[in-house]
């Protein structure tokens, strides 16, 4: 799973049309897909941001074009 470089999850849906700021964390290679679907998180305690979430995030062409 990604970690999601944003402090909220309705702070990462303002970026929708926007690249994707994100850590990989996988050591079994990457996770991220420049077109598709896929979960990322916001850890605290790897971010330093306060809240934690989880959000499904679809991607086209390296835009994010929606978070559920």
């Amino acid at each position: 799973m990604l970690v999601a470089n944003y402090p909220s999850k309705k702070v990462l849906k303002t970026h929708i049309g926007n690249s994707l700021s994100y850590i990989e964390t996988s050591i079994f290679g990457e996770e991220y897909k420049s077109t598709g679907s896929f979960l990322v998180c916001n850890r605290p305690h790897i971010t330093g941001h306060k809240r934690e979430f989880f959000a499904n995030v679809t991607m086209s062409d390296d835009l994010i074009v929606d978070v559920k």
